[in-house]
């Protein structure tokens, strides 16, 4: 059946049509637990956001966007925040319910994907993505960046964590869709990865992720970067 490309939608989904199918990916991915994945075998938050709510970020609404086994959620709802906890995986929201429930949090999980996901505008003052960035095609960021000045409030701050080219390949745009590949994510420069958000975000803090010897408390692997950033007030 042929389908007539009229507007952004039908190009984003043809363009996703170039790659692989990412729900089935993912519900694959996290099937297995005791696969030798880090942040499978740690329950810790990522020590970047711990210490951003140590030097005062104090979040009362928050969004997770690719929360996985929900490390960073349960944090979240434990320094009292009203969590909602998105992924894409069914695998991977059930194991963050568990997870929740043993530390007898409340989290608002929702297995859906970003793009589907319905808020009110200006509902969060924190949006929190460990590990989705770099995993998204080259086409989605534009979408990506209109859900966060959306559904940030004004001021409201962004936290990522994102491969840096230690963790995958620096591949270009264009060579995503020649090989129909993101080589298991995009490895980012630090330029790169500005260049993204300085638009529409004053870049609070950003740097490389503090290697976290296993086993601890906290989380952190130094083939990432991670940056603080707020919503820019454009009046």
């Amino acid at each position: 059946m042929k389908k007539a490309i009229l507007n952004y939608q039908d190009l984003n989904e043809m363009l996703d049509g170039f790659l692989r199918e990412s729900e089935v990916f993912w519900d694959d991915f996290y099937m297995d637990r005791t696969k030798d994945i880090p942040f499978f075998k740690n329950k810790g938050p990522d020590e970047n956001l711990v210490e951003y709510f140590t030097n005062g970020l104090a979040p009362e609404r928050v969004l997770e966007i690719g929360c996985g086994p929900g490390r960073n959620a349960v944090y979240m709802a434990k320094k009292g925040c009203k969590v909602d906890a998105l992924d894409l995986s069914y695998n991977a929201i059930e194991w963050a319910k568990e997870r929740a429930k043993e530390e007898e949090v409340k989290i608002d999980f929702h297995c859906i994907s970003l793009f589907d996901f319905e808020f009110k505008p200006r509902s969060y003052d924190f949006i929190y993505d460990c590990g989705l960035f770099h995993h998204l095609a080259p086409h989605r960021r534009l979408t990506y960046l209109e859900m966060l000045k959306k559904a940030l409030e004004k001021d409201g701050y962004f936290g990522i964590v994102c491969f840096n080219t230690d963790g995958a390949l620096d591949t270009p745009d264009w060579e995503v869709y020649k090989k129909g590949s993101l080589n298991g994510g995009i490895g980012y420069t630090e330029e790169r990865l500005k260049e993204v958000f300085v638009n529409d975000f004053n870049i609070v803090n950003f740097r490389t992720m503090k290697k976290i010897t296993q086993p601890d408390e906290l989380f952190g692997e130094d083939f990432l970067w991670v940056s603080l950033m707020q919503l820019k007030n454009k009046g």
